[in-house]
C-alpha cells in the first residue's frame, strides 16, 4: 500500500511501542510531528572492485533484539537474498561493540542485546558482488563493473524481525565514484559532489527503487501525453554502447502509448526502464512498481541481432507493474521479507505478463509481424518437446520454482523447467481466441486485462488476487467453464502442448529444414545448435551437449547432457558440418555416426535417423480467419503522442 499515510503511521507508531520497544518503530533521524527513520549510508565508490560499504543507524531501547538480511525478494520467486555475501558485520554502540550471533536454524537472523542506556546501534555490514566467473541468477549475479554498477537495497540493509516493511520509514544516502550518473525511480534525489541523498521513504519502496549508475550513462525520454514521465536510464560499459537510433526510440515511445492502450490506467508516478548493457554482469531482468532492472549485453543497442531478441524482456517487465506490482497473487504478498511466498499462480504472475510482451513488442514495432510469429513458433516447439510433461504438471513447475530457477540446463526437458512462461504464453494465447470466439469478436484478452489491471490511476499500491478472482473477470467479458479450462491445461498432467491458441488463430506449427530469422538469431548469439526436433540434442558450438530430449534419436542412442560431440561422421563437429549430415541422411539409408567425449572416455554412436534438420515456423492456415494477425494490429496511434 501507499507508505506515505502520515497519520496512519503515527497510530501504528504508538500502538506498536510497546510491542516493538527495543526498535521504537526504527529509526535514527525524527522529523518534527513524524515518526523517527533507519538512517542507510551506502558507500558504493569500490563498486569496480565489486565491494559495496553499508552503515545503518538505528534507535534502539535495551533488551533482546533480533534483526534479519531480506530473503524471499520480490519478483525473484525465491529465498535468494545473497547473505553468504555479506561481510565486516560489526554492532556497535556508543563506540563500543556489541556481541550477536546467528539464528542456528535461520541463517537470515541476527540476535543480539542492546546494553542499558543504548539509545542507537550502528551496524556496519559490507556486500560483496560476485565475480563475473560465478554463476548466479537474478540480483544475487555480478552487478558492477568498472564502468557501472546496480545498486540492490535488499543486500545492504538489516531490519527488525517482524516488523512491516512498509512501516518501517528509511532515509537513504548514496555515495558514488567519481563522474558517475545514476537512474532511480526513488523519489526525492538530491545530489551534492558524488553523494546522493533521497526522500524518506517505507522500507518496502526503497527495496522497490534499485539504482543503477555509472560513468557511461545515458537518459533517454518516452513521452506519452495519456501516461505520466518514463525514460530509460542508460549505463553501459562503453559511450559507443549508448546510442540508440531514432527507429528504436520511436518503437520505445510506442510501447509506453500500447500499454496506455491495453491498460488505460497506470499504478506509478514516473516509471524508469533501468538498463545496464554490460558482457561482464548478470543477464535477466526484474520488476519493480515504478522501474525494471535490465541487464543486457554491451551490443543491446547497436547490434540488430541483439535488440531483437532482448526487446520482449523491456516489455515483460513493464507489463509486471500492473501484473505482479498492482495486482498481484495473494500467495506473493508479505509484509516481510523472511515469509516464505507461494508460487503456485506463477502461470498468470509470469505467464501471462510473458505473452501480453509478446503482444505489446509486436504492436509496438520493436518486433515485425514475422518476428512475433518466429518467436510464438520456437516457444510452441520448445514445449511441444518437453517429455517432463507427461510426469509434471505445469502447476508443479510454478510451486516449485524456487527449486527450479537454480537447476541445472541439463535435464531440463525431462525434470521441465520454469515452463510457466513459455507454456503460459500458449495458454493465454488460446484463452485469448477463446474470448474472442464466444463473444463473436466484440471482445478480447484486452478487455479482461483492462478490467483485471487497470482500476484507478495513481501512486504504487497492492491489490492482491485469486485464481477465482482471475475466473471471476473472465466470466465478466465471456462466460465459459474457465475453472475446467485450466485445470486442463494447469493442474492436470497435459502430455501436449495446448497448441489450441495458434490452430484457432488461423496459423499451423511446421517444420522445415531451414531455421526461422529469430531462431538463427539466437543460435548465433547463443553459440548454440539447436536440433530439438530432428536427433533431440541442444548443444553449444563447441559440440557440448546442454540437454538431449527424452525418447529422441539421440537419448535413445545413449547420448546425454555434459557429453561432447567431437565429429560427425568422422568429420570434426561444427553446426554446419551437423547440419550436412542430417541434410544427407535424408537420401542415405546410412545412420548418422557421432564420436562422442564422455570426460576421459570416447565412442561412437550411430543414430538411425533420416528426417533431417527440422526448425518450427508457423504458416497460414486460410481456412481459419488470422486472429494473430488482429491480436498484434496496434492500438494507439503509430507514434507516441
Amino acid at each position: 500500500m501507499r507508505p506515505f499515510r502520515l497519520l496512519l503511521l503515527l497510530s501504528l507508531c504508538f500502538s506498536l511501542a510497546n510491542a516493538f520497544a527495543q526498535v521504537a518503530r526504527v529509526g535514527a533521524e525524527t522529523a518534527v510531528g513524524g515518526p523517527p527513520v533507519m538512517v542507510l549510508t551506502v558507500d558504493a565508490t569500490e563498486a569496480q572492485r565489486k565491494i559495496f560499504h553499508s552503515r545503518i543507524t538505528l534507535p534502539v531501547t535495551p533488551g533482546s533484539l533480533t534483526l534479519c538480511y531480506p530473503r524471499w525478494i520480490p519478483g525473484e520467486h525465491a529465498p535468494s537474498g545473497p547473505v553468504a555475501d555479506t561481510a565486516g558485520l560489526i554492532f556497535s554502540a556508543e563506540g563500543k561493540t556489541i556481541p550477536w550471533k546467528r539464528d542456528p536454524v535461520d541463517m537470515y537472523a541476527y540476535h543480539l542485546e542492546i546494553p542499558p542506556g543504548v539509545a542507537n546501534l550502528e551496524i556496519a555490514m559490507d556486500y560483496l558482488s560476485p565475480v563475473e566467473t560465478q554463476a548466479a541468477t537474478f540480483s544475487e549475479g555480478t552487478s558492477a563493473t568498472e564502468q557501472l554498477a546496480t545498486v540492490n537495497w535488499n543486500q545492504l540493509v538489516l531490519y527488525p524481525k517482524d516488523i512491516s516493511a512498509d512501516q518501517l520509514q528509511v532515509k537513504a544516502e548514496l555515495k558514488l565514484p567519481d563522474g558517475w550518473s545514476f537512474g532511480t525511480a526513488l523519489p526525492g534525489a538530491t545530489r551534492s559532489g558524488s553523494t546522493v541523498q533521497f526522500a524518506t521513504v517505507s522500507l518496502a519502496t526503497l527495496i522497490d527503487s534499485p539504482v543503477l549508475a555509472g560513468r557511461y550513462f545515458k537518459v533517454v525520454p518516452l513521452q506519452h501525453a495519456k501516461m505520466p514521465p518514463h525514460e530509460i536510464d542508460i549505463a553501459s560499459d562503453s559511450a559507443a554502447a549508448l546510442e540508440m537510433s531514432a527507429g528504436d526510440r520511436q518503437a520505445f515511445s510506442n510501447l509506453v502509448a500500447e500499454a496506455a492502450a491495453l491498460f488505460g490506467s497506470y499504478h506509478f508516478r514516473d516509471y524508469h526502464f533501468l538498463l545496464s548493457l554490460s558482457n561482464h554482469t548478470g543477464h535477466f531482468g526484474l520488476e519493480h512498481h515504478e522501474s525494471s532492472e535490465i541487464r543486457l549485453s554491451e551490443g543491446f543497442l547497436v547490434d540488430p541481432y541483439m535488440r531483437v531478441l532482448g526487446a520482449a524482456l523491456l516489455t515483460h517487465e513493464y507489463v509486471h507493474s500492473w501484473n505482479g506490482k498492482y495486482r498481484r497473487p495473494a500467495g506473493l504478498t508479505a509484509d516481510n521479507y523472511q515469509t516464505p511466498l507461494k508460487t503456485d499462480l506463477l502461470w498468470v504472475y509470469e505467464g501471462l505478463t510473458d505473452y501480453f510482451a509478446f503482444v505489446l513488442t509486436a504492436r509496438s514495432g520493436l518486433w515485425s509481424p514475422g518476428q512475433f510469429r518466429d518467436q510464438l513458433s520456437a516457444t510452441a516447439m520448445q514445449m511441444v518437446y518437453r517429455p517432463g510433461r507427461f510426469w509434471r504438471s505445469l502447476q508443479d513447475t510454478a510451486v516449485s520454482a524456487q527449486l527450479l530457477f537454480g537447476a541445472s540446463p541439463a535435464w531440463t526437458s525431462w525434470r521441465r523447467g520454469a515452463d510457466f512462461y513459455d507454456e503460459g504464453v500458449l495458454l493465454w494465447l488460446e484463452a485469448d481466441v477463446i474470448v474472442r470466439q464466444q463473444s463473436n469478436g466484440r471482445k478480447s484478452l484486452d478487455d479482461f486485462t483492462r478490467l483485471f489491471f487497470g482500476g484507478h490511476s495513481g501512486p504504487p499500491e497492492v491489490n492482491p488476487y485469486t485464481l477465482e478472482d482471475v475466473i471471476a473477470a473472465l466470466n465478466q467479458i465471456a462466460p465459459y467453464d474457465w475453472g475446467k479450462f485450466f485445470a486442463e491445461r494447469v493442474t492436470d498432467i497435459a502430455p501436449f502442448a495446448p497448441l489450441g491458441g495458434i490452430r484457432e488463430a488461423g496459423w499451423l506449427l511446421v517444420y522445415t529444414e531451414t531455421p526461422s530469422e529469430m531462431m538463427r538469431f539466437r543460435q548465433e548469439l547463443e553459440r548454440l545448435v539447436d536440433a530439438t526436433a530432428s536427433i533431440g540434442v541442444i548443444a553449444q558450438q563447441d559440440g557440448s551437449i546442454v540437454d538431449t530430449i527424452h525418447d529422441m534419436p539421440a537419448a535413445k542412442a545413449g547420448i546425454g547432457p555434459g557429453m561432447r560431440i567431437v565429429a560427425v561422421n568422422g568429420r570434426k563437429f561444427t553446426s554446419r558440418v551437423l547440419s550436412d549430415a542430417l541434410k544427407a541422411g535424408i537420401d542415405s539409408n546410412a545412420p548418422l555416426e557421432l564420436l562422442i567425449e564422455n570426460a576421459e572416455f570416447y565412442k561412437t554412436i550411430r543414430i538411425d535417423y533420416h528426417g533431417g534438420s527440422r526448425y518450427p515456423h508457423l504458416t497460414r492456415d486460410q481456412s481459419r480467419r488470422d486472429l494473430l494477425g488482429e491480436i498484434i494490429r496496434p492500438r494507439a496511434s503509430s507514434k507516441a503522442e
